[in-house]
């Protein structure tokens, strides 16, 4: 199952190209993910939608970006055509991440003509009479929209995606361009990591890092939002500490010599779409400067790291991640490992809040 997702700006011509495009493609369909945009207007309150300037700022808009285009795969098979503009690198992470999970194959191209035709376009958009404020709306939206889209140009849009020049094409042209370059595999599929969706309650292990000022190492996974520990899911019949040994070599580069110690067990409640289950940190202990100089990022799962202090941590962490490390540092601290139930520490030997 292959997606071919068309992203550009606001006037590029994706919607249009894609309907070509689905003529050329044999087994292809059709999905805007607008449809789900607009739908959302219809099944959330005006409050929560007037909290976010954009659809694509909500959570629930993505996560059913991925589930429809995987159901459709399942129900139709072949290709589907998505023509979407993805503008921050995380919503495209956390997107084609989250198909990769399902197994499901993307090939990103990149509708790029040039900023002038862009403006022209979009300058002679036609707008449905009986659309109210059209001109602010639909026209002043895409001119809005065409800085962030020259900053990720600049910063990794171009690198991401097969380019496809559109100033001197038709749609027809471009579709019958990109047809041939996914036919004959010029688009390569998006290299980011494939790690299947849990059916069940996961065991995962971390490992906390430490520099010389015992701020911790966090990294920035491609698969999906938000920042985390180095580590992973913990396979079968696999130990946790050596699982979470092994997470940091694959994603670090960096080979601990000793078994690190346990500080939190965390059990993490099931929240749909996630099964919750156990989570582990332990302690890698602090690397020398050498050694923290050579992180590595070896593979497509990791986008970044960094040593952060824990208040610089509440601010990276979701919620839950932050209560699993700020316990975990006094547990550090103290020398005992804590039992966690959701990131609070519950028993008879929980210590005194921090």
């Amino acid at each position: 199952m292959t997606v071919v997702w068309i992203n550009g700006a606001f006037g590029a011509g994706k919607t249009t190209t894609a309907r070509e495009l689905i003529e050329l493609i044999p087994n292809s369909t059709l999905f805007d993910p607008e449809i789900i945009g607009g739908t959302l207007a219809h099944l959330l309150p005006p409050k929560r939608l007037a909290e976010v300037g954009d659809f694509q700022d909500l959570p629930i808009w993505r996560r059913l970006v991925i589930d429809t285009a995987a159901a459709m795969l399942a129900e139709l098979g072949g290709t589907l055509v998505v023509p979407m503009t993805l503008l921050r690198q995380e919503y495209r992470d956390e997107i084609f991440g989250g198909l990769a999970a399902r197994r499901i194959t993307v090939r990103h191209i990149l509708l790029a003509p040039a900023e002038t035709i862009l403006r022209e376009r979009i300058a002679g958009r036609e707008i449905p009479a009986d659309l109210p404020d059209g001109e602010i709306r639909v026209r002043q939206w895409s001119y809005d929209h065409i800085e962030p889209y020259r900053a990720a140009l600049a910063s990794w849009l171009t690198a991401d995606a097969y380019p496809v020049d559109t100033g001197a094409l038709t749609p027809y042209e471009a579709a019958a361009r990109i047809a041939e370059a996914v036919g004959t595999g010029s688009v390569p599929a998006c290299d980011i990591v494939q790690t299947p969706e849990p059916t069940a309650e996961t065991l995962a292990a971390g490992v906390l890092l430490f520099d010389e000022q015992d701020r911790v190492l966090l990294v920035d996974p491609t698969y999906k939002a938000g920042w985390e520990f180095p580590g992973g899911v913990v396979e079968p019949g696999e130990a946790p500490a050596r699982a979470g040994m092994r997470e940091v070599a694959e994603e670090t580069g960096i080979r601990l010599a000793e078994v690190p110690a346990l500080l939190v067990v965390d059990w993490e409640r099931p929240a749909p779409p996630g099964h919750g289950g156990l989570r582990l940190l332990f302690d890698g202990g602090r690397l020398d400067p050498a050694d923290a100089d050579r992180v590595l990022l070896p593979g497509p799962e990791l986008r970044a790291w960094r040593f952060v202090t824990e208040d610089e941590a509440a601010a990276l962490l979701p919620p839950v991640r932050y209560e699993r490390l700020r316990w975990a540092l006094r547990a550090r601290e103290r020398g005992a490992a804590l039992y966690l139930e959701a990131g609070t520490p519950v028993g008879r030997s929980q210590p005194d809040a921090p």
